[in-house]
């Protein structure tokens, strides 16, 4: 072993070599090289290089450099008797990670990893574990050279490919699954996004020359971005089984390769998504499903995460688009092609038009961030936070800290004041409080031994309203101000995740005392707001962390609303800033986080998931938007009659069977589920009960749609479940008295929330 350590002495931002960044290196990266789209790892067996890939002038390009992997060690002495020997680096600074150790191949740091577990006795994801690595080779590499992806390129000028697939669904099932025979892919169609579409159709060409016509135009067009909705979870996996049954190599990465595949999770808030992650070797892969959730969890506005949904969400669907459900699609493909290829055609052009919104502010983070495009779509906010962070420890080779254990401390400042029905409703925002409550008291983060946490927030503020003023300057072209409006929101995403980073329990920086000291100041910051605006006239509605829902005094015209904007901001401390940023002429509040908006062109927004549950029946779903926007817009007085109507649609069995089923997808194997029942660790459940009744080959990953039968409100549902494909329209046999109760229930529960009921709360009443 190479005993003689490397000490690197004085490296700090008041003297010696290493010199603090400008702000530009600080963000960007420290190695402004334009026009690099993809890196892959190239091992070696005595040395590793990395592929770099760049476009310039509309052509790619590729040349090798050298990589040297390396991992963090508490001492030294922990690498003793590995070989080959590792060049180990003391680093300055005494966090407790404070030597570096470089290794000739990606091998030999796995080897080490190895030694390590042993002289360390921990596993590196044990939290007390002595040693730390970032386990990708690229990220790595990213981190250490300063470079970043996509420097003076925008999104046109990349090369995409959209991809979506149709297929068949056999006779029996509502959805297909590759591993059944029969359900063979029907079409796969293309487009670039700039007018060249192609649907390969399964009427003219056998699965197998579909899968190999779809690797060889891959090949042939040589996208830098394969872009699909849900392509993670449906339609790569899909591809993938059927080429395994055709044999058929799915050779969709530059130079030729095979997919790599592993397994993955993806968290939005409260929903977590399992899927397979496919990486093309040389190309990024997009899934605009996951970017869709990623964007809902802060809007909260969208009725699906569908491709439907999200195409009408964002305004791109065309007028007169081509809808099929479910089993629609492969009996048009057999019975109506032309609606089939329509409705193919239709799905590819959505799936073009959503990406570039959709995919905007990850482009943009994926130009600072030390991290591939495709992780950006996917990493956590406190990751990427972090990945800028260690960037500049390792540029100036600094040692780390260890995480603080995890504790809990109390949170922001939500309340709801007022239920019910409020009009002329007006929204304030503290812009970036937590962040600015952090730049106000100049803290960082107890282990950050150069500061680099404020500089970092204090940069990226300043970028953001640097990006927000040239975006809306006048003549702007409408790419350049997209460039800018993208790069805005993405500086506006991070600034606002500085503050949860310290609080998370795997940041290496993170700082539980600073956070409750934020979060204390915050809610101190809220409650003067909340008297500030009583004081004044105002009635609040709801706060959430940050922002107020509120009607303002009566009686105001323009220039009386003005000085009460004025008066309100007059009392803010110095540095934090309130925006006005809403004014509706309709809200509803059903409970905390939960409530619709009525939009002056009336339209309305609906947001929370009590409001918007995917555990309704699609009848329940119509009936509750119908309600609330019957109620916002003041009509009120017509809900007895539409609640009438409903139930006599029950009641007389108009309903198709699609508005009472409740589709849900099999986790398990019907035999898992078995075992997991018999074992006494599972209740009955619907889905598993009506798949096991069917008979049918119903696996892991299979959706499952069914309705409930019988003749009493209150039965158990999984004994009385029935497949909604065994539906028979002739002799209906769903339960009236059950789902008449279930609406009834619904309207009961939203008529407690009326406004001539509306609750408050020890305020006066709105109504």
């Amino acid at each position: 072993m190479n005993s003689g350590l490397c000490v690197v002495a004085g490296l700090s931002y008041g003297g010696g070599e290493m010199k603090p960044l400008a702000r530009d290196e600080l963000v960007y990266g420290f190695t402004p090289e334009p026009g690099l789209v993809a890196l892959e790892h190239a091992p070696g067996a005595d040395a590793d290089a990395m592929t770099l890939f760049i476009r310039k002038d509309g052509k790619l390009s590729t040349r090798s450099e050298p990589f040297a992997p390396f991992l963090w060690l508490t001492k030294a002495e922990w690498l003793a008797g590995f070989e080959p020997a590792a060049e180990i680096v003391r680093l300055a600074g005494n966090n407790p990670f404070r030597f570096l150790a470089r290794f000739a191949t990606w091998a030999d740091l796995e080897r080490a990893l190895g030694h390590l577990r042993k002289s360390t006795n921990k596993m590196l994801s044990h939290p007390a574990a002595p040693y730390f690595v970032i386990r990708d080779p690229v990220q790595q590499f990213l981190l250490a050279t300063g470079r970043t992806s996509f420097r003076d390129l925008l999104l046109p000028d990349l090369e995409f490919l959209y991809l979506d697939i149709e297929t068949d669904c056999s006779e029996g099932h509502e959805f297909s699954n590759p591993d059944r025979a029969e359900d063979r892919i029907l079409a796969i169609a293309m487009a670039d996004g700039r007018g060249w579409e192609w649907v390969l159709d399964g009427r003219e060409l056998d699965e197998k020359e579909l899968l190999k016509k779809f690797v060889e135009t891959v090949r042939k067009r040589d996208p830098d971005i394969v872009a699909g909705h849900n392509v993670f979870r449906f339609d790569l996996p899909y591809l993938a089984t059927r080429a395994r049954r055709h044999k058929v190599p799915l050779k969709l990465g530059r130079d030729a390769q095979l997919p790599d595949v592993r397994s993955s999770r993806f968290t939005a808030a409260e929903r977590a998504v399992a899927y397979s992650r496919f990486h093309l070797h040389g190309r990024h892969v997009v899934d605009t499903y996951l970017l869709a959730l990623a964007y809902d969890v802060s809007h909260r506005a969208m009725e699906g995460h569908g491709l439907k949904s999200v195409a009408r969400h964002f305004g791109v669907a065309a007028p007169e688009r081509t809808y099929l459900e479910g089993r629609e699609i492969a009996r048009a493909f057999r019975e109506n092609h032309d609606a089939f290829l329509r409705y193919a055609t239709d799905d590819i052009r959505e799936t073009a038009a959503i990406t570039p919104i959709l995919l905007a502010a990850s482009y943009a983070q994926s130009q600072l961030l030390p991290l591939p495009l495709e992780t950006v779509c996917v990493r956590g906010n406190a990751g990427k936070i972090e990945g800028l962070l260690l960037r500049e420890y390792l540029r100036v080779e600094h040692s780390l800290p260890a995480p603080d254990p995890s504790r809990s401390f109390e949170g922001g400042y939500t309340k709801m004041f007022v239920e019910g029905l409020a009009r002329d409703v007006h929204h304030c925002d503290v812009r970036s409080l937590y962040p600015s409550l952090l730049l106000l008291g100049g803290k960082n983060p107890r282990h950050d031994s150069l500061g680099v946490f404020l500089q970092l927030l204090a940069h990226l503020r300043d970028f953001r309203v640097e990006a927000k003023k040239r975006a809306q300057e006048p003549g702007m072209p409408p790419a350049a101000a997209g460039r800018w409006e993208a790069l805005q929101t993405t500086f506006k995403i991070l600034i606002n995740s500085f503050y949860g980073y310290l609080g998370f329990a795997q940041a290496r920086f993170n700082d539980y005392d600073l956070a409750a000291a934020i979060t204390e100041q915050g809610r101190d910051l809220l409650r003067g707001m909340v008297d500030k605006l009583r004081e004044l006239g105002a009635q609040p509605i709801e706060m959430d962390t940050d922002g107020i829902y509120y009607t303002p005094p009566s009686g105001l015209d323009e220039a009386g609303l003005a000085k009460f904007q004025a008066d309100f901001r007059a009392h803010l401390p110095q540095g934090i800033e309130v925006e006005f940023d809403g004014r509706y002429p309709a809200m509803f509040s059903y409970k905390m986080k939960n409530y619709a908006l009525l939009e002056d062109d009336g339209t309305v927004i609906i947001k929370g998931a009590a409001l918007k549950s995917r555990g309704f029946e699609p009848f329940l779903r119509d009936f509750l938007r119908e309600w609330l926007t019957l109620t916002l817009h003041g009509r009120a007085a017509e809900i007895p009659a539409m609640v009438a109507r409903r139930r006599h649609d029950i009641v007389a069995r108009n309903l198709p069977v699609t508005a009472l089923a409740k589709t849900e997808n099999l986790t398990d194997s019907l035999a898992a589920y078995q075992r997991k029942r018999a074992a006494g660790g599972k209740s009955r459940q619907a889905a598993y009960e009506v798949a096991l009744a069917s008979g049918r080959a119903y696996q892991a990953g299979d959706a499952v749609s069914y309705y409930v039968t019988g003749t009493k409100k209150n039965v158990p549902v999984h004994a009385h479940a029935r497949l909604t494909a065994d539906f028979d329209p002739n002799q209906r046999d769903e339960n009236v008295a059950f789902y008449l109760a279930k609406l009834d229930a619904l309207a009961q529960k939203l008529d407690a929330h009326a406004p001539e009921t509306a609750i408050t709360d020890d305020h006066p009443t709105l109504f």
